[in-house]
């Protein structure tokens, strides 16, 4: 959007007031309806250089320090904004207040700009596709949805309810996760208080042993030594390596599929996200279907609000299938995701013509497993735990005694 000067004439005298659009003309209708007076002029100007300076160092923090809005704003937001849309008050004037009464930096800037996008004559889901890292895939599908019906209030209060539920299922699941993460903290700081404090001393009376370590032994030692002598620089890597890895997933997306392939390879976690986004894909297209969206289009927007990328391009498969002529349970039945159970289900639905209540207990039966999944985590993780102490354990008593042992054997001999 360019930049340009409005001078008025106002009360008598002449007042200037800047403004952001696409065109001198759309400027011109942004000026009569913002600013009091009689327009005089009207002229593109440079960006101030304070303003780019501005625009320049938000723009840089942004790509690196981007991050999702916190659940609990979020939801408060698009509460307020469907009792304001549902009341008559435009969408503009609503994000603007919205907007000025939020505490969150980043929500303000989001609002804010979805309104200057909203002026510049862009539709709500339009100006909403420029945040999607920030706001979520579910969001933007269902003001789409809400656009698409004409009933955005309705869809904003739906969207508050399904993000108050999948904020429910993460403190479920950190709170499953809580007894593990400790454990394993105390494990991390027990382990590196041994490495740093008590080997090096064992080391001193090893080496005037002047026999060969067994492995353990040399393992540890290793260990220590980096930890002791190298452990800011340990410490800067990992930060660095982790920073690295955060961008490339952001940004590149073979790293993100990658990634996410890897995800859905690791037992545990396979299952909290392929049931999460099932349960999450069945909830927006029975709300589409619900709400006379063309299946198509339906399947369009519920898998454009999908996280995961291997679990998206099967899903891809969907709307292809369907365009081919192949009916709906056929083409679920070809992404391999869906068990059998489901298949004939969305088939019974399609039968007898009751298609979105169908929809509607398979996205329960979805739900029900993930909920599952939560309740179980703890006591899946609970071997992982016994593992992982049992290793440093085995690991410590080896390194530390095989040489006493040795040497023990030496001295009888």
């Amino acid at each position: 959007m360019s930049y340009f000067i409005v001078t008025l004439q106002s009360r008598g005298k002449k007042v200037t007031h800047a403004l952001h659009a696409d065109s001198k003309a759309h400027a011109q209708q942004l000026a009569r309806l913002k600013f009091k007076g009689t327009i005089i002029k009207i002229h593109e100007s440079h960006l101030p250089i304070d303003e780019q300076l501005k625009n320049f160092w938000f723009t840089l923090r942004q790509n690196f320090s981007r991050r999702k809005i916190r659940p609990d704003q979020l939801i408060a937001a698009i509460n307020q904004l469907a009792v304001m849309t549902n009341a008559g008050l435009s969408i503009n004037d609503s994000l603007m207040d919205i907007a000025k009464a939020t505490t969150d930096s980043s929500l303000k800037h989001i609002l804010t700009s979805l309104s200057a996008s909203i002026d510049a004559g862009n539709s709500l889901t339009t100006a909403v596709k420029e945040f999607r890292y920030e706001l979520g895939n579910l969001t933007l599908a269902m003001i789409e949805l809400g656009e698409q019906t004409g009933n955005l209030s309705d869809a904003l209060l739906a969207l508050s309810g399904m993000l108050e539920e999948i904020r429910e299922n993460v403190k479920k699941f950190k709170k499953s996760m809580a007894y593990p993460r400790n454990i394993f903290l105390a494990m991390g700081f027990a382990f590196y208080l041994l490495l740093t404090q008590v080997v090096p001393k064992f080391e001193k009376m090893f080496a005037k042993m002047g026999s060969e370590l067994p492995l353990p032994t040399q393992i540890l030692l290793t260990l220590s030594d980096a930890l002791v002598h190298y452990g800011l620089w340990v410490l800067g890597a990992l930060v660095v390596l982790y920073g690295a890895t955060t961008f490339a997933i952001r940004h590149y997306d073979t790293v993100r599929y990658m990634t996410h392939q890897l995800v859905l390879h690791i037992k545990i976690l396979n299952g909290i996200v392929r049931y999460a986004t099932l349960s999450r894909f069945t909830l927006v297209f029975t709300q589409l279907i619900h709400a006379g969206i063309p299946i198509a289009e339906a399947l369009d927007t519920s898998i454009g609000m999908i996280d995961n990328m291997v679990l998206k391009r099967k899903l891809m498969t969907l709307r292809l299938d369907v365009e081919k002529g192949l009916s709906l349970h056929e083409a679920f039945a070809n992404t391999k995701l869906f068990e059998n159970m489901i298949v004939q289900m969305i088939g019974a639905g399609e039968a007898g013509g009751q298609l979105d209540n169908m929809m509607q207990k398979v996205s329960d039966y979805y739900k029900m497993k993930f909920d599952a999944i939560i309740d179980n985590l703890q006591s899946a993780v609970e071997p992982l735990i016994l593992v992982v102490i049992g290793g440093f354990v085995v690991l410590i008593a080896l390194g530390i005694f095989m040489p006493m042992w040795g040497l023990a054997e030496a001295a009888k001999h």
